[in-house]
């Protein structure tokens, strides 16, 4: 970038290299053909995908509950994928991992001239920036004048999100350009449309038109957590958290076994979790109150 201060290597933390060379060692052996280690050479980009995610998802998870110790530890898991894809490019002739992390040093620095570029414009607020960095990347870009330019940036943007996070996306910027309901209420009105033709789908046995409808169902809510300020991502997280955390009382509370047990017995026991759990919270420590600004990250 012209005019902008250039980096070396004295910038770097220099304490994380030789850890991370010696990362690159160990992964170099494990797909040599000689002495390497089978399931590791057998693995190709295509096969790895279910890991680069699983480990994503682990890492999201250490995050969320606070764990830094894991999250360290996830971390190195995520940055194994990012090693072990590179070395299978290079011996495809592909790339390296020199070429993933000079990419990468490239578009940081270009994506952020109000850093790099004494003579850029400064940026005071995070939305500044991230219109900047918007604009930078349609301009890479310079795609042609296309007939339908938002939905090409909507499957642009959700490409390779998980399909809840897609769907958040994709409300968000239609209901920016003014694709929107007047009021919440119809917003539950198109709940409980879904939902209808949720219901006649599953009674007509149509197995394709109700996975269909399953979706719409679930697009919609996503409408309504937009709405209400809600994530719905770590609302659902949170929810396999609960009932993970019920489960296993109820689990234990039966000594390890549900065989032959009764619905209303189990109810019975998911009730007691509950009430457990409750009064576990009422009794730890208390939050402290929302900031009546409406703070927060």
């Amino acid at each position: 970038m012209s005019g902008s201060r250039p980096l070396s290597a004295s910038d770097a933390d220099g304490a994380a290299l030789e850890p991370l060379a010696e990362l690159v060692a160990i992964v170099d052996r494990l797909r040599d053909p000689q002495g390497g280690c089978p399931w590791d050479l057998a693995q190709t980009h295509s096969s790895l995908i279910p890991y680069v995610l699983e480990e994503a998802h682990e890492v999201a998870d250490a995050i969320r509950r606070g764990d830094d110790d894991h999250l360290a530890e996830e971390l190195g898991d995520l940055l194994l994928q990012v090693v072990l894809h590179a070395r299978i490019a290079s011996e495809a002739g592909s790339f390296d991992l020199a070429a993933v992390a000079r990419t990468i040093a490239a578009k940081l620095v270009r994506r952020h001239p109000h850093v790099f570029d004494p003579a850029a414009e400064r940026a005071d607020d995070a939305e500044t920036v991230r219109r900047s960095w918007e604009a930078i990347k349609a301009a890479e870009r310079q795609q042609p004048a296309s007939a339908s330019p938002l939905s090409d940036r909507l499957a642009e943007k959700v490409r390779g999100q998980p399909a809840l996070a897609g769907a958040m996306t994709i409300s968000r910027m239609a209901a920016a350009a003014g694709f929107e309901w007047d009021a919440m209420e119809g917003v539950w009105a198109k709940v409980q449309e879904e939902l209808d033709e949720l219901r006649e789908a599953v009674a007509s046995g149509d197995r394709a038109h109700a996975q269909e409808e399953l979706g719409d169902v679930l697009f919609t809510l996503v409408n309504v957590a937009r709405w209400c300020g809600l994530d719905p991502e770590e609302g659902l997280a949170g929810t396999n958290r609960r009932f993970l955390d019920r489960f296993s009382r109820v689990e234990a509370a039966l000594g390890g076994d549900l065989g032959g047990r009764g619905l209303a017995e189990l109810e019975g026991h998911w009730r007691a979790a509950k009430a457990q759990i409750r009064a576990e919270q009422d009794s730890g420590p208390k939050s402290p109150p929302a900031d009546p600004a409406g703070g927060g990250s």
